[in-house]
């Protein structure tokens, strides 16, 4: 049955663009966008003026940075993920909030379908539909690259050009790269880079300044945590979004943030990908630090060996998942009581730790320090714990 109503993921891109025009002529549907202002930029204005431009007559764009960065990224950052030891999963973690609103979308607007313009080749389109069956098994999900008889972007715009639909090609703005944008990262794929021999040209880096043209001094600032999350910059309370945005302006003038990487799609694709995360290191590295002085080693420990599975979570798309659920009430558990403040140094892409400091720290000097036997560390009791442990190594056989 074809649909009447279709909620479309819109960025005012080329593909979404062609989407909207190829929608109404092979559905006869009404399609409505909806644009989620996750920190992208000017993007976020010129999608409002393109859609109107196509007809469309009800428009939703929605700031949603502070949700984004309050609901999603405080959380996913309290677990420590990484992606394959690299990957800060700035891509990752904002596709299930679009979803989250595509759906609350449909809903309100009575809608037959939702679509996303996520080609047949890469994880978004993983994440978008496993995020939205999980909200609403029952809806409809529209991805024209998997339909339709366009093979490729050449092709897309020999169409945008036939429907008089404008694209940044044709304004001189288009970039080389496919790009995704958000308050935590930007990330390029494509053109040269899918030659992983081949160096990125330094213009192609918007939000962090190369190590030769970086900050002549550095910058030293103070984080305060409350239960795993940063409050305060520099003693002053700002909301998450806001703080993510100065940690992005303080990293990016110190070129700290970016990787070159090659991952492993969930689709079984090997890709290459450059990434700017500069806020998200230093939070990364801060998180760590804090949580040093404060949690128990067992627990360190368990969170580590959980973390690499969260980030799987995460990259494959399951964040409305049970089992993501059920580890993050472990990871948020793990958070009561890591609080304090961490004094950082940012210069030249380094992120130097110079303090961290908590009213909540398990640090003993009395223990650590080498001068003296204070404390309630006998030094001739580590020699019974080293003959127990080495039992089973002296009595192997090869």
């Amino acid at each position: 049955m074809k649909p009447k109503k279709v909620i479309l993921a819109y960025s005012g891109g080329l593909d979404t663009s062609v989407i909207a025009k190829w929608l109404i002529e092979k559905y006869g549907c009404q399609v409505i966008t909806f644009t989620a202002d996750i920190g992208q930029g000017e993007e976020v204005k010129d999608a409002k003026i393109k859609a109107k431009k196509l007809g469309i007559k009800k428009i939703y764009i929605e700031d949603l940075k502070e949700e984004f960065v309050k609901n999603y990224v405080y959380p996913m950052l309290r677990s420590n993920a990484i992606y394959e030891g690299e990957y800060l999963l700035g891509t990752s973690i904002a596709r299930p909030l679009i979803s989250k609103r595509l759906i609350e979308i449909a809903k309100k607007e009575n809608a037959d379908a939702i679509c996303h313009g996520a080609t047949g080749k890469g994880n978004d389109q993983v994440r978008f539909e496993l995020s939205a069956y999980s909200l609403n098994p029952k809806i409809k999900i529209i991805a024209p690259w998997r339909e339709w008889v366009f093979k490729s972007r050449k092709d897309l715009v020999r169409y945008a050009r036939l429907n008089n639909i404008s694209i940044d090609f044709d304004l001189g703005k288009k970039s080389p790269y496919s790009m995704d944008a958000n308050i935590l990262h930007t990330s390029y794929e494509g053109g040269i880079l899918e030659d992983p021999w081949k160096s990125p040209d330094e213009k192609m880096w918007l939000r962090t300044k190369s190590i030769e043209n970086s900050a002549k001094k550095p910058d030293t600032i103070h984080l305060e945590f409350k239960n795993g999350d940063i409050i305060k910059l520099n003693n002053k309370t700002l909301s998450p979004a806001k703080i993510l945005t100065k940690l992005n302006y303080l990293a990016g003038k110190h070129g700290v943030g970016r990787i070159d990487i090659v991952e492993n799609r969930y689709v079984g694709i090997k890709s290459r990908g450059c990434y700017e995360t500069p806020g998200g290191t230093i939070y990364h590295k801060a998180h760590k630090a804090i949580e040093s002085i404060t949690m128990d080693r067992e627990v360190l420990h368990l969170k580590e060996d959980l973390s690499n599975r969260y980030a799987r979570l995460i990259y494959n798309g399951y964040w409305f998942s049970p089992e993501r659920k059920s580890l993050q009430k472990l990871i948020d558990d793990t958070q009561k009581g890591i609080s304090g403040t961490v004094k950082i140094k940012l210069f030249k892409g380094n992120v130097i730790m110079l303090g961290r400091k908590s009213p909540n720290s398990i640090y003993s000097e009395d223990l650590s320090t080498f001068e003296n036997d204070s404390g309630n560390y006998n030094q001739k009791d580590a020699e019974g714990f080293i003959n127990i442990n080495s039992l089973r190594l002296k009595n192997r056989k090869e």
